[in-house]
C-alpha cells in the first residue's frame, strides 16, 4: 500500500499538487471545509477529481481537518492510495429522511456485498441523517466479520449543512459507503473517548428516539440542570462538557457516550445526537483535558492491539464537541494517536458531528459523541 497525503490551504495551495501524484491510485479521501466542496467544479475539489480520474474520489464536509498530527479549519486534505492487491468501490445515496436512514444504510451494504469484501468506510450527512439508524443498517445486512467505520460530516460550530460527496455527486442529505475488497487487505479499528462519569446511575424511564423525557421518573432537563448548576443557564452549549453515558445495563461498565442537541423547557426534555434506549440507564459524564488525550491514546491502542502494522493509513474521526473542549490543546489528541501508531502510518481525517465504529463495549457498529475514533488499513506487501 502507498498513501501520500496532501492539504490546500487558502492562499497557499497544494502542498503537494495533485497532478504531480501517481495517477494510479485507486481511492482519494478528502475532508474539508464546507465553503470549500459548495461547488464542486470548483478547485481544490476539481484538481483532485482530474489528477485521479479512475479512483474511487469520495469525502466530507468537517469540523477540522487532520492531517498527520495537526488540525486545521478552513482547508482541504487529501490522501491517494494504491493497493498492492486490495481493490476498492463505493456506492452513494440521497436521504429523503432522517426517517429513511436505514432503508438506506441496508441498500447501500446490499450493494458492497462480496464474498471477499473485508471492510466498510461509511461518509454520512451529520444533520438530516439518523446516525443510530445509520449503524443499525449496516449491522443488519453485512456479514459479522465485515464491519463498518467512519463518521458524520461536520459543518464547524454553524450546525446549518453538511456535505458528503462521491465522485461528481456532492451535496447534503447523502450516504456514501467504500467497500474494501481482498485477503491482503487488514482492517482494524478503535474508539474511546476518556470522559470520567460522575454521579448515580438513573433508570431511563421515558425516551423516544433521541429525546429523553424522564430519568427514575423526574424530568430529565430538571434533573440535568441540578447537576450543572450555574452552568444550565448555558444549555445546550454547556451540555457539550456534561455528556450522558448510556449503560444496557445498570451495573455495565460502560457504554455510549451521548451528546446533547437541545433542550426542551416546555417538555422539560433533552435531545441528543443519537438515539435513547427506554429501559437502559444513564450518567453525567465530564471531561478533563488528560483524560481526553488518554481516550485518543485507548482508541489507538485498540486499533493497533497486539502491534502496530509496519506501515498503514489511519483515517481519524473525531468530535466536534472534543474539539470545543480542549481549544488550542487540540492537537495533542492527533498526537497521541501517531504516536501510539508510529511514524510509518499515514494520518488523515475529520472532527464530526458524530461517529461510527464498534467499542470495547460494543461488538458491531454504532454511532458515538465524543469520541476519538479511527480506522486503520493496512495491506500484505
Amino acid at each position: 500500500m502507498q498513501v501520500t497525503p496532501t492539504q490546500w490551504k487558502p492562499g497557499q495551495g497544494w502542498s503537494i499538487p495533485p497532478a504531480s501524484i501517481a495517477p494510479t491510485a485507486q481511492l482519494v479521501l478528502y475532508f474539508a471545509a464546507r465553503p470549500l466542496l459548495e461547488d464542486p467544479a470548483a478547485a481544490p475539489l476539481a484538481e483532485l477529481r482530474q489528477a485521479f480520474p479512475r479512483a474511487v474520489v469520495a469525502g466530507c464536509s468537517t469540523a477540522g481537518e487532520i492531517t498527520g498530527t495537526h488540525v486545521t479549519d478552513d482547508t482541504l486534505t487529501a490522501v491517494a492510495v494504491s493497493f498492492t492487491s486490495a481493490r476498492v468501490r463505493a456506492v452513494i445515496a440521497p436521504v429523503a429522511s432522517a426517517d429513511a436512514s436505514t432503508a438506506a444504510a441496508e441498500r447501500l451494504a446490499r450493494e458492497l456485498l462480496a464474498p471477499d469484501l473485508r471492510h466498510v468506510l461509511v461518509l454520512s450527512d451529520g444533520l438530516l441523517l439518523n446516525g443510530s439508524t445509520v449503524a443499525a443498517g449496516f449491522r443488519a445486512v453485512l456479514p459479522p466479520d465485515v464491519q463498518a467505520t467512519g463518521g458524520l460530516a461536520g459543518d464547524g460550530s454553524a450546525f446549518r449543512r453538511t456535505l458528503v460527496g462521491l465522485g461528481a455527486d456532492i451535496g447534503p442529505d447523502r450516504l456514501v459507503a467504500v467497500g474494501f475488497y481482498g485477503s491482503s487487505l487488514h482492517p482494524c479499528w478503535g474508539s474511546a473517548g476518556g470522559w470520567t462519569a460522575f454521579g448515580p446511575r438513573r433508570l431511563i424511564t421515558r425516551a423516544k428516539g433521541n429525546v429523553l423525557y424522564q430519568l427514575d421518573d423526574q424530568p430529565a432537563l430538571a434533573l440535568y440542570k441540578r447537576y450543572l448548576a450555574h452552568r444550565a443557564a448555558e444549555l445546550p452549549a454547556s451540555g457539550l462538557l456534561y455528556p450522558l453515558e448510556i449503560l444496557p445495563e445498570r451495573e455495565s461498565a460502560g457504554g455510549l457516550v451521548r451528546t446533547i442537541l437541545a433542550v426542551d423547557e416546555h417538555e422539560q426534555s433533552l435531545t441528543f445526537a443519537g438515539d435513547i434506549r427506554q429501559g437502559a440507564y444513564a450518567r453525567l459524564m465530564k471531561a478533563s483535558l488528560d483524560g481526553l488525550v488518554g481516550g485518543a491514546t485507548e482508541a489507538a491502542r485498540q486499533a493497533t492491539d497486539p502491534a502496530p502494522p509496519s506501515s498503514a493509513l489511519a483515517i481519524l474521526v473525531s468530535c466536534v464537541g472534543r474539539k470545543l473542549v480542549m481549544r488550542q490543546r487540540i492537537e495533542e489528541e492527533v498526537e497521541a494517536v501517531q504516536t501510539r501508531l508510529g511514524e510509518r502510518t499515514i494520518c488523515t481525517g475529520f472532527y464530526s458531528y458524530g461517529e461510527l465504529c464498534p467499542s470495547a463495549f460494543v461488538a458491531s457498529c454504532e454511532l458515538h459523541n465524543q469520541t476519538m475514533t479511527l480506522t486503520a488499513l493496512s495491506e500484505d506487501a
